[in-house]
């Protein structure tokens, strides 16, 4: 989380981590399935709020009349 930059791809549930040294996507992060289906209404609802905590070291998202703030961890997958 330090050091990179975290960017929402609009109208999606992706969140593009980028280097700052050279613009490089380093990996994703997918926030599907985070709403409830009962949360969703509509499809107006769009990941688009980020704030990280660097002394708590923490990572928050919200979204376009998303009912709630997360707080989320990033877990790496398996290629």
């Amino acid at each position: 989380m330090d050091g990179e930059i975290y960017a929402n791809v609009w109208q999606t549930n992706f969140i593009a981590r980028i280097s700052p040294s050279n613009g490089r996507v380093l990996g994703w992060i997918d926030l599907t399935g985070l709403l409830s289906p009962e949360e969703q209404r509509g499809g107006a609802e769009v990941l688009n709020g980020i704030a990280y905590d660097a002394a708590g070291k923490r990572l928050f998202v919200t979204g376009k009349l998303w009912p709630k703030l997360f707080e989320i961890g990033i877990v790496p997958t398996k290629r």
